[in-house]
């Protein structure tokens, strides 16, 4: 099913997406190590916006007291000193003790949290008071605020992994419909009919490949899975499809071992390689060549899906799938996973990002 053909080295298309727009923390991961986490403080974007939000809080309060801008820049660099530190405490104490947290009764996770908050906030007192830049140092009200800022942080962590899962049973179905289409379905069986008496092996093959990808389809979609089993599901996608367009259909795979412990959300792949079919092989009577590669780059895996498409053809047909995908991969990984597409010469690039 490889081809032997070079038409798409990465070189040569490479840079057509370099200066393209790029594209939170999942609640469970595979294997039962964190069933029950309710939030997660490990996320680079969930640093981020926990500093962001303090600092604007903590701006905010001293827009009461300040008398003029400059004394409010002032006393907000005071200010910071104080609270950053007790932040950055909060965030190291939560991420350490993720694993603790997971085995937790969830009420028990969320009071822990408001704890650590609540000895954040002494914590940064007691960082201005030692600096001399308090003289009555207001341990309780300190506390009070940090607990508050922890609660309302946690809340909104919660609500964001919460986003992670279909929350109706209208919306479950809608994603079940945009992984397998119907007439693929149709497709299979057909041809499986069709080979039934004159290769009855390869028909059977072609029943297994379908009835596993139909098992993944329907299993729960909460739980992340890796990049390997997202590569052996698209391998037997395409192994499906073979059968249908034969040499239509050349496929190169370029898989860098090293990277299938990424962790992707489930059937994240396949869509992205039935776009590549369906707007690559089946417009083109010369049918289309197809490049599915990974690789890994330090702490960072590089994922990506290219297809030639007909002339005349543009992007056309491409965004409802890619529009899903990029949202389930912004929702597992947030700022540090990156989705980018684009046509360029008659060569269609789906790449993205994902930490390792």
């Amino acid at each position: 099913m490889e081809s032997k053909s070079g038409f798409m080295k990465d070189t040569q298309i490479l840079s057509a997406f370099q200066d393209l727009t790029p594209s939170q923390p999942a609640a469970t991961v595979p294997g039962g190590l964190e069933p029950a986490l309710v939030f997660d403080a490990c996320q680079t974007g969930v640093v981020l916006r926990a500093v962001l939000f303090v600092e604007l809080c903590a701006g905010v309060g001293v827009t009461f007291a300040a008398d003029t801008f400059l004394d409010w820049v002032i006393r907000l660099a005071l200010v910071t000193g104080g609270t950053l530190p007790a932040t950055l405490l909060w965030l190291l104490v939560a991420c350490v003790s993720k694993q603790v947290l997971a085995r937790l009764n969830p009420a028990v996770q969320y009071g822990v949290a408001v704890g650590l908050g609540a000895l954040a906030g002494v914590y940064g007192c007691l960082m201005l008071a030692v600096s001399g830049l308090l003289g009555a140092p207001p341990w309780v009200a300190s506390a009070v605020c940090g607990a508050l800022l922890s609660s309302l942080l946690v809340a909104a962590l919660v609500l964001r992994a919460k986003g992670h899962t279909p929350a109706h049973t209208s919306a479950r179905l809608a994603e079940l419909q945009s992984r397998i289409r119907p007439h693929f379905l149709f497709n299979t069986l057909n041809s499986a009919i069709a080979l039934v008496r004159a290769e009855p092996a390869k028909a059977e093959a072609l029943l297994e490949d379908l009835s596993d990808l139909f098992r993944h389809a329907l299993k729960d979609a909460d739980a992340p899975v890796t990049l390997g089993e997202e590569i052996t599901l698209a391998q037997r996608y395409l192994a499906i499809e073979q059968v249908r367009f034969g040499e239509r259909l050349r496929v190169q795979w370029a898989l860098d071992p090293a990277a299938d412990g990424a962790l992707l959300p489930p059937l994240l792949l396949q869509p992205l390689v039935e776009n590549a079919v369906r707007h690559g092989v089946e417009p083109s009577t010369e049918g289309a060549d197809i490049r599915i590669s990974t690789q890994r780059r330090g702490s960072t895996v590089v994922i990506k899906v290219t297809n030639t498409v007909p002339a005349g053809q543009g992007e056309r047909g491409h965004g409802l799938a890619l529009h899903n995908v990029r949202d389930r991969l912004a929702l597992l990984h947030d700022v540090q996973g990156q989705f980018r597409s684009g046509l360029r010469n008659g060569v269609y690039q789906v790449r993205m990002e994902v930490p390792l």
